[in-house]
């Protein structure tokens, strides 16, 4: 039955996770974090930070990790078959659909619709994901002691070297990984 559940759970999120793997953050927190409960909030988070690091798309990655913590091996393959399935049958659909119509104005308006939804996905996981990082699991608090203030400095740290001098955003995010372990093995 848990194989059903995983499957049918990765299926949902390949289905409606339009815009890309940023998009797909909340639909996959909703699924393993409030609906299922597989993983608390900080394993989440923990789980599309390796996500983003490892090489693939987000959701794939996600629902390869939440399959194998929840059915092992098994687990994996079918998280993953129901995360890419609903995108091949998808993306096939409109791609016939997209060379065949491309140039009628319902279509380009379609697309043009949907970006501002994708825009708003995409805030609303980084507002998450932010929140966790510097409030911990309880999210915002206007209590100041309640801010981890070592995140909050990483951060913007990371923020402004990423603004100033563009470098590889993976080099910023190996260092500021670096610095916040050495920090808190420190403390």
């Amino acid at each position: 039955m848990i194989i059903l559940k995983l499957f049918w759970s990765f299926f949902q999120i390949g289905m409606f996770s339009i815009g890309g793997g940023m998009a797909a953050i909340p639909l996959i927190q909703n699924q393993v974090v409030d609906l299922h409960n597989w993983l608390t909030l900080a394993e989440f988070t923990d789980l599309i930070t390796i996500a983003e690091m490892t090489p693939g798309p987000i959701a794939i990655n996600s629902a390869t990790f939440v399959g194998i913590k929840i059915a092992g091996v098994p687990g994996a393959v079918v998280a993953t078959l129901g995360c890419v399935l609903p995108s091949c049958l998808i993306v096939s659909l409109l791609a016939w659909v997209y060379f065949k119509y491309k140039e009628m104005t319902a279509i380009k308006g379609a697309l043009s619709g949907l970006r501002p939804a994708v825009v708003a996905l995409i805030a609303s996981a980084e507002i998450s994901i932010f929140a966790m990082a510097i409030w911990g699991e309880g999210g915002f608090s206007a209590n100041p002691e309640s801010i981890n203030y070592i995140s909050l400095v990483i951060f913007a740290v990371a923020l402004f070297i990423l603004q100033k001098w563009k470098p590889n955003p993976v080099f910023v995010m190996i260092a500021s990984g670096v610095a916040g372990g050495a920090i808190y093995l420190l403390i």
